[in-house]
């Protein structure tokens, strides 16, 4: 059986027709907004500069709890460390970026510290990203002695040459709602500038998201009220990619004005 539509009704479905076409949907995902005072890392990455520059493959591990384990994306390719190797290897076009997710949910500084001989130092790393903090405060555990525990981890990673970047708890209902959150991430950034490491502030970058774009929570926090979705993750990753490589070329840049930079031992 065939319907056909004559007169006023076939304008009016014709209209509508067009609508739908050019119509934006209505579940649209914002934009990825990177302010680059947020993201901008304070210090170069000497080794990342070297192996890009080398053109030889860059080993990352990222270790952390849930937030690096990728809870709250869809799938283990939405992960921010997934997403991060997508990018860097979008600006580094045949660059060899290796990798290695060592997130294990739940776990605190002192948890991760335990492991760095076999889950980090082991693995060879150039560059490592050390998510952290958040466990502590959701659980309400004292924060006093984190300063010197986040220590005792940079001097693990800087006796095998590795550069370091610190990445703070995540901007999300369950974390504001306690007290020590933004002491948390007063006390990381602290320790940052005191071992003079680099600190990429997840934290603000989301509370941006809230507060600047007037994003609502559900846009780039899980259901959970606690952990990032696929779009807060890849947009981190994306983020995180641009300081990492803007860190780099910094070196690289200076490698250009001065001959056999990165053949020094």
């Amino acid at each position: 059986m065939r319907l056909t539509w004559s007169g006023e009704g076939a304008l009016c479905c014709a209209a509508l027709a067009a609508l739908i076409l050019v119509a934006p949907p209505s579940h649209a995902a914002p934009i990825c907004d990177l302010p680059h005072d947020v993201i901008r890392l304070d210090h170069p990455l000497p080794r990342v500069a070297r192996k890009l520059a080398m053109r030889e493959p860059l080993v990352i591990v990222a270790i952390g709890s849930s937030s690096t384990a990728g809870a709250g994306a869809s799938s283990p390719t939405a992960s921010y460390p997934s997403r991060l190797k997508v990018e860097l290897e979008r600006a580094f076009p045949g660059q060899d970026v290796i990798m290695i997710n060592r997130g294990v949910g739940g776990e605190e500084v002192v948890d991760m510290l335990r492991r760095f001989d076999t889950a980090v130092i082991a693995a060879r790393p150039d560059l490592v990203l050390w998510q952290l903090g958040t466990n502590s405060v959701v659980r309400n555990h004292p924060l006093g002695d984190h300063g010197a525990a986040i220590h005792a981890g940079v001097e693990k990673i800087r006796s095998v040459g590795a550069d370091l970047v610190l990445i703070d708890p995540q901007y999300a209902p369950k974390v504001i709602a306690k007290p020590d959150a933004e002491r948390m991430v007063e006390l990381i950034s602290l320790a940052a500038k005191q071992d003079a490491v680099d600190l990429f502030h997840r934290f603000e970058l989301m509370r941006h998201w809230a507060r600047v774009d007037n994003l609502e929570f559900g846009t780039f926090v899980s259901p959970d009220g606690l952990h990032m979705n696929d779009w807060s993750y890849a947009c981190m990753a994306k983020g995180l990619g641009l300081a990492i490589a803007e860190a780099a070329q910094r070196l690289m840049q200076s490698a250009k004005v001065v001959p056999g930079y990165f053949d020094l031992p």
